[in-house]
């Protein structure tokens, strides 16, 4: 079983990715996870530049901590299986980067004061890519590792055809189908999932009204409760042949032990899902 890790906290998330890093890389860098979790929490909190700090009430820093420590347990076992391509330091850096800044679309420059940055969504993922190759630009990173982390990112684009995506390495495609199975499970995984389900659609109406005309999606959704209903059918119907088919079944590198040991973020989506049918079978009963 993972130890239990408040995804809250900057801090107990980043003492974990250190642990896995020195583990599966004995000579690494032992500055390199406290300096990158550092750029990210100034992104986060306003102080790089002159953004904001985030202010998307879903889409925060905890949901890119959940993301992150999903990555960093799934690369861990994929290490440790000694899959094919073998994972090396460098890519295993690469995509801690990507995890960290895939959100950073949702920030707002300071002279940005109409809504909330969730009125991006559309296009954050974009914006991501675009922040991405600005920090890492004045950090010195190569322009193929600025490529790299931009190819990761767009692997969490919902509509995204993943054959598009310039990957420069088998490698890399791998890392970044790891990016986007812990995108989706860090976040169905957590416990305050359903909870946060109306903060969810709140974003995504907020970007209804902000896109109104352009075809968005966003706008798919009448209610907090239509969410609610959909979210069951989001969960079987895209995410399971999405990180099944499109992101080669990588999850399975999360089982304990593998390859047949349990899979606890999928036993945690499992129990989101099963509260939810309850509530609403609830909500049903009560509403006759």
């Amino acid at each position: 079983m993972y130890p239990a890790i408040d995804t809250k906290d900057p801090t107990a998330v980043e003492v974990e990715v250190q642990e896995a890093y020195r583990a599966l890389f004995p000579q690494q860098d032992r500055l390199f996870v406290p300096k990158v979790f550092g750029w990210a929490i100034d992104c986060f909190t306003g102080n790089y530049r002159d953004y904001q700090p985030i202010d998307a009430h879903y889409h925060d820093f905890e949901h890119t901590l959940q993301g992150t420590l999903c990555m960093i347990r799934l690369l861990s076992g994929y290490h440790r299986a000694n899959a094919n391509p073998t994972l090396t330091k460098k890519m295993f850096e690469l995509g801690l980067l990507a995890i960290l800044l895939h959100d950073t679309g949702y920030l707002k420059e300071r002279d940005d004061t109409e809504g909330t940055g969730a009125k991006y969504t559309l296009i954050h993922v974009n914006r991501s890519m675009e922040f991405a190759a600005q920090l890492l630009s004045e950090k010195r990173f190569k322009k193929n590792e600025i490529q790299a982390v931009q190819n990761m990112i767009r692997c969490t684009g919902v509509n995204v055809d993943l054959t598009g995506i310039p990957f420069q390495s088998e490698l890399e495609m791998t890392v970044g189908f790891a990016l986007g199975t812990s995108d989706l499970l860090g976040q169905m995984a957590a416990d305050d999932y359903i909870d946060k389900l109306e903060i969810l659609y709140l974003e995504f109406a907020e970007s209804a009204r902000f896109n109104t005309g352009k075809g968005t999606a966003t706008g798919a959704f009448a209610s907090a409760d239509d969410l609610r209903q959909k979210t069951p059918f989001f969960w079987e119907k895209y995410v399971i042949p999405k990180i099944n088919r499109d992101f080669k079944g990588l999850y399975q590198y999360l089982n304990q032990p593998w390859p047949d040991g349990r899979n606890v973020y999928l036993e945690r989506i499992a129990a989101n899902i099963e509260r939810l049918h309850r509530e609403l079978a609830t909500a049903q009963v009560g509403a006759a």
